[in-house]
C-alpha cells in the first residue's frame, strides 16, 4: 500500500551509504506526496522538499514567506509515502541559531533523511536570481553549529549552501565552503555555479559530497550525469523539474478545454484511470476491506 516500509534511522543510513559511495546521486523534486511515489517507481536515488516550489503551490514567492512547521507538515506527507530518503530545502533556518536548532528538530521528526541551511540574508532569494545578499561567515557558521548540536540523530545530514558566488565571487565562496565544513556541515551545496570549470574549481577544493543544483532557466549550465560524475559530485539536483512541467500542462490543459469546449483532445495526455489506482494501490487496500477494489475499470481507462 501507499506507505513507506522503512523507518527514518533506514532512510537516513541508506543515504550516508549511498553518499559515502562516490556514485552520482539523481534526485528530483516532489511535488506532493504522490509524485514522490512517482519518484520511488522511476527508479531514482533520493528525492527533495524544494521551499521554492512549496511556496509556489502555497501562491507564494520564494522569499522566506513559509515557515519551518509548513514545510515539516509537508515533509511528514511525503515521507509517510516513500522508502526514498528525503532532503529538505530550510531556508535560511527561519531565524536566528536557535531558530535553525528548532527547525533541525522539527525535520527529524518528520522523517526526513537530511536539510540544507543557506547563507543569504532575509528576505532570500531564488539562488539563480540577482541582488541575492549573504551574512557574514561568522553568522552563518553560528548557524551551523547550533543545528549540529540540536541534531539527535547523527546518520541526520546538516548540508551548508552557499549563494556567495553570486555575491562574493568564486574564491570566498570555497572560502565559505570550508568553513562551514569545519563548523561540522556534512555536505556543501555551491549555488549558481557560472560553468563547468567553477564546479570543478570546487570539486578540487573541497572533500566532503557535493551538490550540483541542475535547475531550469537558472545562471549555471544543465550539466548531464555523465559530466557530473566526471566532475566527482555526489548529488544531481532537479528541484523544480517537476512543478514546472506539471504546471507547463495545466496551463496547456486549460487553454485547450477553453478553446475546444471539451477535453477529448487530452486523453492521450493524461496519466490513465488505472495508472492511478495503480500507484495508489488500490488493489492491495482491498486485503482490508473486499470492497474497495471489488469492481472492474471501463476499458481504456
Amino acid at each position: 500500500m501507499l506507505h513507506t516500509r522503512t523507518t527514518p534511522g533506514d532512510r537516513r543510513r541508506a543515504f550516508r551509504e549511498a553518499l559515502a559511495s562516490g556514485r552520482l546521486l539523481r534526485i528530483p523534486g516532489a511535488v506532493n506526496p504522490y509524485s514522490a511515489r512517482l519518484i520511488q517507481d522511476a527508479g531514482f536515488d533520493a528525492l527533495y522538499l524544494s521551499g521554492a516550489v512549496l511556496a509556489a503551490d502555497l501562491g507564494l514567492p520564494d522569499i522566506g514567506l513559509t515557515t519551518s512547521t509548513e514545510i515539516a507538515d509537508r515533509a511528514r506527507q511525503i515521507t509517510r509515502v516513500t522508502d526514498l530518503p528525503a532532503l529538505v530545502d530550510a531556508d535560511t533556518g527561519f531565524g536566528e541559531p536557535m531558530n535553525a536548532a528548532r527547525t533541525v528538530q522539527l525535520m527529524e521528526d518528520a522523517g526526513l533523511a537530511g536539510l540544507h541551511l543557506e547563507d543569504q540574508v532575509n528576505p532570500k532569494r531564488c539562488g539563480h536570481l540577482d541582488g541575492k545578499g549573504v551574512v557574514p561567515r561568522e553568522e552563518m557558521t553560528r548557524r551551523l553549529r547550533a543545528a549540529v548540536d540540536a541534531r539527535r540523530d547523527p546518520d541526520f545530514l546538516l548540508m551548508a549552501r552557499t549563494d556567495a558566488r553570486a555575491v562574493e565571487g568564486l574564491d570566498a565562496a570555497i572560502g565559505r565552503a570550508k568553513a562551514y565544513v569545519d563548523a561540522g556541515a556534512d555536505a556543501i551545496f555551491p549555488e549558481a555555479l557560472a560553468d563547468e570549470a567553477e564546479f570543478e574549481a570546487f570539486r578540487n577544493a573541497v572533500d566532503v559530497p557535493l551538490l550540483a543544483n541542475m535547475t531550469e532557466f537558472g545562471k549555471g549550465p544543465l550539466l548531464d550525469t555523465r559530466t557530473l560524475e566526471d566532475l566527482g559530485y555526489n548529488i544531481a539536483l532537479y528541484p523544480v523539474t517537476l512543478f514546472r512541467l506539471a504546471m507547463g500542462a495545466v496551463e496547456d490543459g486549460l487553454r485547450t478545454l477553453a478553446a475546444e469546449g471539451t477535453q477529448e483532445p487530452l486523453l492521450e495526455r493524461m496519466q490513465t484511470r488505472s495508472r492511478l489506482y495503480e500507484v495508489l494501490g488500490y488493489e492491495q487496500y482491498a486485503a482490508f476491506d473486499s470492497a474497495v477494489f471489488d469492481f472492474t475499470l471501463p476499458p481504456g481507462t
